[in-house]
């Protein structure tokens, strides 16, 4: 069970099972964090692990699966489904190959062979090619 990704419709419905069985805490070591079950074990003859059960099930509910995922199952998730916001890498063989292309076209505009309108163009389409 520690090795799989945890569900946060089982955690939330853990945490809502909390507000009617007599003992709550469950969604917390399902979610790994046994020191916070264990406190709400203590606390079970008090309403607060059940406010606070409630509180966390619809807070569960509410997040996005990525939310939760960045929080309860950071450790199981490659890194390569963590960072899809991140640009992809760029090869860096191409990335020398561009910046010599550059530094050849410039030479041309210094030489006077490359207007700047031409330059420009030529200089975006090689950093198009990296982007």
């Amino acid at each position: 069970m520690l090795s799989k990704p945890k569900s946060r419709r089982v955690a939330a419905i853990l945490a809502f099972s909390g507000t009617v069985l007599p003992i709550s805490g469950f969604h917390k070591f399902y979610l790994g964090q046994p020191f916070w079950g264990v406190l709400y074990l203590l606390l079970c003859w008090t309403p607060i692990p059940r406010i606070a059960s409630v509180i966390e099930g619809v807070w569960y509910l509410g997040q996005g699966q990525d939310e939760f995922n960045r929080k309860f199952n950071h450790d199981l998730i490659p890194e390569t489904l963590e960072n899809t916001n991140q640009a992809p890498a760029v090869d860096p063989a191409q990335v020398g190959a561009v910046a010599d292309a550059l530094r050849q076209l410039d030479s041309l505009r210094q030489e006077g062979l490359l207007s700047e309108y031409e330059f420009e163009q030529k200089r975006r389409q090689l950093l198009d090619r990296i982007a």
